[in-house]
Parts: structure tokens; sequence; C-alpha cells
């Protein structure tokens, strides 16, 4: 969450030149516009550096202490590897027992991900050694149009391994579906949450929670010139034009809350963060597949018969088991026939309910059968009885496991979305493999069978980690035979387990060549700018398989070139920096330009830079010397 009023700039030196310091973790995918290009655009995963575009002592102020009791569902996000303290990645929003609601880029950072709920300042996690009840990621569900976190719907749902119960029993927070349009429109003011950075570069490695009100601003207007451009169907702009208030890396994912409801996930700002904060709207379609993920989160209705259970806690070792009796008494309406069941119960632990239905007023027994993995800790168990006519009343148990260790890897699936898929000759399709279930750490190696004759099949990456997805390219040749062929895809884990889901790929009759080697242009594909000074073009590519690597040789001493962004989709258009100093070398210099696809193939093409002399310019045909 961060904080401090100041300006950032272009300055413009020609129609086609413009003086801007490198930045990194950039994204631009849109045209530049009166010869200015867009400012490089950033996400607020933990490990984002923020860019000195043009203020070289920054401070940040504005944000406020905030608590979790404040805001029951705040949730934070950690990583192995994560170079915050405690490895704090991302924030989070819990939605439902077991959903988390967050950005979809976070699913992107490296390292075995988990969440930790309940702390104000996540220093007290301590490594698991501390407080904080931390869960495992079983799935991490990103939304199927979702490319880039400038490109809009970037909103994700992780379905943890175990029941997260609010502070203080809180109900679940809401979130805006299409119901709630409108909702959070320009000047209405909201509310920001986040574990993430509270300075520039970090220095206090401050990992509390933080809250900030932001105003919500017309992002058409304002929220322009700046990654792939802010497009309002898909996101919300909020906070100052200077950044004076505003979140910081850490924070991605956090909800922005509106009148008690979460209307937005936070997404990206330009790369310095001293801007607008967008977020990812859920009043619309976003939110809509987020319900359709997260499923029906209305409570059933609480009878007036109740619920308790005797002892109300215990301890069993793995291997073991332990009972406990539970009680129920009968409400004004006299007995009813009530459904026992348990929630919130680690893995490899069982409740067994003798019998499984009671008439309210009678009791039954509960006994937790460990099996010899059960993970050790002390967890919150939930028994509940259910009536008839939807009624429920709950009990809390809280069962100690000893003697246990790491539970053993679970079964995992496989599933593909789309499962159906269609191309011509000499083109290619994708889809996305996604994995569900297994276990933390657990590996799984991808394959193909079924791959007709003329199609080559490339998974981008071959191998996931469970509750991840890769991406599936289907190359078809111009010899492959038309029709439809059913794929199988196989995922095989370290212990010879299997899953298995089927893609149907129909090649169509078209008799079009195949794409052939890569084919790269730049336009311009020439420049030239004073030394100091930046020359801009647009590179564009297509050819190979899957996505496109961009590299540049040749560059001057003192020169640098910047890609953004570096990677391109096919037929992909990417801006390139040519960043010159005062210590490049005047005259003209051939630079070679070349895009690598997923599968190796190769293309090239070459801009002629010239550098001239600082000071220097041309008016007609006639140089004039500084």
């Amino acid at each position: 969450m961060k904080r401090t009023p100041r300006s950032w700039g272009l300055l413009a030196l020609t129609a086609a030149a413009v003086l801007v310091p490198v930045g990194t973790t950039i994204a631009n995918a849109a045209q530049p516009t009166a010869g200015v290009p867009n400012a490089p655009a950033a996400n607020y995963e933990g490990a984002t550096v923020p860019t000195n575009l043009g203020d070289a002592h920054p401070a940040f102020v504005g944000g406020q202490d905030s608590t979790v009791s404040e805001f029951p569902g705040i949730v934070a996000g950690i990583r192995a590897g994560g170079p915050r303290p405690e490895g704090e990645t991302c924030t989070g929003t819990v939605v439902a027992p077991r959903k988390i609601l967050i950005a979809a880029h976070c699913a992107d950072a490296e390292g075995d991900k988990k969440f930790v709920y309940g702390l104000d300042d996540l220093k007290d996690y301590k490594g698991g050694s501390g407080t904080g009840f931390a869960v495992n990621v079983v799935s991490y569900k990103k939304h199927p149009k979702y490319v880039n976190f400038d490109q809009g719907y970037d909103v994700a749902v992780v379905t943890v391994d175990r029941d997260i119960t609010l502070k203080n029993n809180a109900a679940y927070p809401s979130f805006a579906t299409s119901a709630d349009a409108g909702g959070a429109a320009p000047g209405k003011n909201a509310t920001g949450f986040g574990y993430g950075k509270k300075d520039f570069n970090d220095t206090s490695q401050d990992v509390t929670l933080d809250k900030a009100t932001l105003p919500i601003v017309d992002g058409d207007k304002v929220c322009t010139g700046v990654g792939a451009g802010f497009k309002n169907a898909y996101m919300i702009c909020a906070g100052y034009s200077d950044g004076r208030v505003t979140i910081l890396p850490g924070d991605s994912g956090g909800p922005l809350v509106v009148n008690n409801k979460v209307y937005g996930v936070a997404s990206w700002s330009r790369s310095d963060f001293k801007w607008y904060s967008v977020y990812g709207r859920l009043d619309n379609e976003m939110g809509d597949w987020v319900k359709s993920e997260v499923g029906d989160t209305t409570p059933p209705p609480t009878g007036d018969f109740g619920v308790s259970v005797t002892p109300a806690s215990g301890s069993v070792a793995a291997g073991k088991y332990l009972s406990a009796t539970v009680n129920t008494t009968a409400g004004s309406g006299g007995s009813e026939n009530a459904t026992l069941s348990a929630s919130g119960l680690p893995s490899g632990v069982k409740a067994v309910f003798q019998p499984t239905s009671v008439s309210t007023g009678s009791s039954a027994k509960v006994t937790f059968d460990a099996a010899t993995a059960a993970p050790n800790g002390t967890y919150d168990v939930t028994l509940t009885a259910t009536t008839a006519s939807g009624k429920t009343a709950t009990a809390k148990y809280s069962l100690t496991v000893t003697g246990g260790g790491d539970p053993q890897p679970s079964d995992f699936t496989l599933s593909a979305s789309p499962d159906k898929v269609a191309a011509d000759k000499g083109k290619y399709i994708s889809t996305t493999i996604n994995t569900s279930g297994g276990s933390r750490g657990q590996t799984i190696n991808l394959t193909a069978s079924g791959v007709p004759s003329g199609v080559k099949a490339v998974f981008q990456p071959t191998s996931v980690t469970a509750g991840g997805s890769a991406k599936l390219t289907l190359d078809v040749s111009s010899t492959a035979t038309a029709g439809t062929s059913n794929i199988t895809v196989t995922g095989t884990d370290a212990n010879g387990k299997t899953a298995t889901t089927t893609v149907a790929l129909t090649v169509n009759g078209s008799t079009e060549p195949p794409t052939g080697d890569v084919t790269v242009t730049a336009t311009p594909s020439s420049g030239s700018g004073w030394q100091g000074q930046l020359v801009q073009a647009s590179v564009k590519a297509s050819g190979g398989t899957g996505s496109l690597k961009l590299t540049a040789t040749g560059a001057p001493t003192g020169t640098q070139v910047t890609f953004n962004p570096a990677t391109i989709a096919q037929n992909g258009t990417s801006n390139v920096w040519f960043f010159t100093s005062f210590s490049t070398p005047t005259g003209s210099y051939p630079i070679t330009i070349t895009a690598t696809s997923a599968d190796g193939k190769t293309g090239k093409t070459t801009f002629t830079l010239t550098v001239t002399k600082f000071g220097a310019y041309t008016v007609g045909s006639t140089r004039i010397p500084s």
C-alpha cells in the first residue's frame, strides 16, 4: 500500500523520439499516439520493482494501518523464494470456506504457493513456526479469457485444501456480479486493502495489513497512455494521477471495496506506481464467472434447534481414532430429522457418524479416524446438523493430530479448456490443460497420444505443479488429413499415478500452405536521433509455433534495446525502444532483430539506427550543427 504526491512526464524531443529512462517489469501492447509511446505498465505482484520514471527521490504517504477484524476476508498470499518477508507475494479475499478471490497474474509467480490467514502483521507467521492459519493451494483457476494483466480479465479463483473460518465467525465478503453493474461508478470512494510494500524500494520490509481510500475516476478520460490501454469494460481506475495515495507490489489481487462489497481486484499501474491504481472489474461477466467458480455462498437458514459436542476438543495420534458425542436439542417446531456432517478436517482424517442422521433431541457418536499420513496440527472442525427443510445448526470441535507427517500425494485430475478445437491446414490452435487436486509440490508431466499424422503437439511447459496449467498448441501441417481426432492428454506424477483428458481436434479442409519459418518486420526500418535520445519503432512477427521471443544484436556502445513486450503472440506487435546515451558514438548502425518461436524457428530483420551529435537538428535538407 503506497503513499506520496510526485509527478512524472515524458519529454518529447522530436515527433519520433522521446527521452524515457529504462524500466523493469513492463507491458505495452498499445500503439503510440501522436508519436509518443504508451508508458510501461506493471502489475502489483510482490517481486515487482517500481521503475524510476523521472523522480529520483520518491517518498510515499497516504495509507493507513488496518486489521483483519476490519475486513475479515483478507488473506496473504506467500510463495517459496519470494523476495519479500515470509515470501509475501499477493493479497486475496476469502469468499467461501475453501475459495479465494485474487488476480490471475498472481498464478504466474514462481515457487510453491500457499495462503496465510488471520494476521495483521505477516511477520508473525515466522515461516510456519509462529501464528496464522496456513492453507495449501489445490487449484489456481484463471479466467478463461485472461492473457496478460493489462489486457483485461485479470481475475482468478483459488481452491485451498482446508476450510478457512473467518475471524470472529464473520460472514464471507460478498463480491459484485453483473447484477451490481454501476455500483463502482466514477465519483464514488472505495477502499483498497493489502499486505504489499509501504515504500518504493521496500526498505522497511513492512508486511503489515494496510488500507487506503481511493476515489473511483473516469478511466476512459484519465487512465490513458499506459500499457495496453485502460478498458472500462474490464477495469476500474481509482486513485490519483500522481499516486499520492496508491497501492504497491504485494497488493496484487487485493480487494477494492465499495459499500461492503468487493468490486475489483488489484491488477496494474504505470511501472513507477506514481499513477492511478487499476483493478480488475467484477460487476460484469468477470464477476459472473467468479460466482460460477465459487458456487452458492448464501448461508442456509438457521433453525432454532441446537447442536453441541462433548468434549469440545481432543487429541488423536496418526493411525489411531478418537470419539466424541454430538448432542442435539429440538426447536420450537418439535423433533425433526437432521443429517450430520463435518467440515474443516485435515487430509487423512475421516469423521464417521453413528448414526448419520438423528431426530433432534437425541445424540450420535462421531469418530475421527486419522490415517498414518495425517498431518500434525490443530484443526477447527465444524459439525453441522441439517434438517429436511434446509435449516442448520453447528458446533465446533478442536481436533489435534500428533505423530503424523506430511500427507501422501493425493489423486489429481486434468481438464482441457476448451476441449474442442479446430484449425485449417498450415495453421495452429491452442487450448489450456488445467490440473486440480493433487498435493503440494506434486509435479505432473504432460504427454499427448492419438495425435493425427501431420499434427504436432507442443506443451508449454511440459510439466506443471499440481493446481497449475499448461498451454497445448496443435500445429497442423499442410499434409494433415481433414477430419476430427480425439487426442488424449496424460498427466503422470513421480509415483506413476496418471490422469487423462481428451481434446477433440478438427482439421478443416483448407489447402492453405504451412506457416513456414518466422517472418519479422520493423516499421519504420530505420530511425535517427541525437546522442541521449530514444528512437522507437514497432516490430511484428509471425510463424513457427506458439509465442515469439524478441532479441536484438549489433547495437552500438552506450545503447540499450528494449522490447515492450519482449514476447508476443503470433502476428503480434511490440514497441522496440533504442535508448542511446551521450557516450554513444555518432554514425549509422545496422541492428539485427530476431524473433524466435516456441518450437525454435527464427526470423530476422534489420533496423538501421543513425545517431547524430547531441544538439544537431535538420531543417529541410540542411543539417544544422550544435
